[in-house]
């Protein structure tokens, strides 16, 4: 039976590592695509901000409320079948949003694909912890960050200017025929385990007893050193989301009179900084083993560097470019919440996990994104509705910094063999 280090091994892990991955940069382009066409969605719907925030939230309503479902699924079913699933369910939400004549439909279209995507991470973070060698966790889920906030600055100014150059239902439509291809690919390519490709286990540990999930879900939730993950990913994860996802271009037009094109570069800037503090950070905290002391560090330095938009720096436009960028560097301290989760439980029950926490992410940005919308509806004059808004996502990034210093040092559950 070939073993890990075999080039067969390290091919298969590559194929059904690259299809979950590219089921998860599709839905990241999906989270963050509403706020580079906030304004077409805003006049082909004829609609206002409160109705904007709810329409691009329902996404993360969805995906809220499935995460537990999914983590069940995951440590059950497995990743491929709910790949499959989701990516197909995800394509008929894309077209749906696409084709949709009335607002109404269209939240519709994108409540599908906040159903299918929100399969993506957990069952990724599935294949992590099995395909991949325990003390590799951290630095693998950082490249996946990496590579689906690259997915998220597509959704930046590359949008906005293919939007320009065609139109924001054709681009939906082609993604729901995307999605459905790798609907394809999961199934056919990826498999649950090694084991189920004839390799030997990663971790030489045997595949476990049939899940029962009840007595796994009350075991995660009664581990105390879960819930403060979830409430950091609450505040800072849904800060980020709320802003990035929706608020981001359109705070930057109305605020800092900066043209869309202008304002989606900002957007894609905050991204990228995500995309390469998730790639260092997870290297990092697998070198240095002290998990906590990074998040709290990062967490901080989030919080703070809303501190120019509370007080409405008037900066020249490569300053403000450069401070988006160093944001997003920052953003990721919260993304070592789902090692923590994994390390603190059992390793059967890494799907289940995994997915409480990350649920905190979504639940954040759900509440925020239609609150921000009713913030700025409320107020007459642009620069104080603004104001009140970003004072909105500044002080849930403040909460999530703060929930920082509850979360503990897990007990570890890994096998001897680890």
């Amino acid at each position: 039976m070939p073993d890990a280090a075999s080039p067969s091994f390290v091919t298969a892990r590559r194929v059904v590592f690259g299809i979950a991955l590219a089921s998860y940069v599709l839905s990241f382009f999906h989270r963050t695509a509403p706020a580079a066409i906030a304004g077409e969605l805003t006049r082909a719907f004829e609609i206002g901000g409160a109705v904007l925030g709810t329409l691009a939230a329902t996404y993360f309503y969805v995906y809220t409320v499935l995460q537990v479902p999914v983590g069940v699924l995951a440590d059950t079913l497995g990743p491929r079948r709910i790949l499959a699933a989701g990516s197909l369910i995800a394509g008929i939400g894309s077209l749906s949003f696409g084709l949709a004549p009335a607002w109404e439909l269209a939240a519709l279209g994108r409540t599908l694909v906040g159903v299918g995507v929100s399969v993506a991470f957990i069952a990724i973070l599935k294949i992590c912890a099995v395909w991949f060698p325990a003390d590799r966790f951290a630095t693998v889920v950082g490249i996946t960050m990496f590579a689906g906030n690259l997915g998220a600055v597509v959704a930046g100014a590359p949008l906005a200017w293919l939007v320009a150059q065609t139109s924001w239902r054709s681009i939906f439509v082609a993604l729901g025929m995307l999605s459905m291809l790798l609907a394809l690919g999961a199934w056919w390519r990826i498999r649950d385990r090694p084991e189920q490709m004839g390799f030997a286990s990663v971790r030489g540990i045997a595949p476990a007893a049939p899940l029962r999930w009840t007595h796994a879900l009350k075991a995660v939730a009664a581990n105390p050193a879960t819930w403060p993950c979830f409430l950091v990913n609450a505040g800072i994860g849904g800060s980020y989301l709320a802003f990035a996802g929706l608020w981001a271009v359109p705070f930057l037009e109305q605020a800092y009179a900066m043209s869309r094109v202008a304002a989606a570069e900002h957007a894609s800037a905050l991204l990228l900084g995500v995309a390469f503090g998730a790639l260092g950070i997870g290297a990092l905290s697998d070198r240095l083993r002290n998990r906590r002391a990074l998040m709290r560090a990062y967490t901080l330095l989030f919080a703070l560097s809303w501190l120019p938009w509370l007080l409405h720096a008037q900066w020249p436009f490569a300053a403000t470019l450069a401070w988006f960028a160093l944001m997003g560097l920052l953003i990721p301290g919260f993304t070592l919440t789902w090692t923590i989760a994994k390390e603190a439980n059992r390793p059967e029950h890494s799907g289940i996990a995994t997915a409480i926490v990350n649920m905190g992410i979504f639940l954040g940005a759900g509440i925020l994104q239609p609150v921000v919308g009713w913030a700025l509806d409320r107020a007459g004059d642009p620069l104080v509705a603004w104001r009140d808004a970003v004072s909105l996502l500044a002080g849930a990034a403040a909460f999530g910094a703060l929930m920082a210093w509850l979360v503990r040092s897990p007990r570890s559950h890994r096998h001897p063999s680890e």
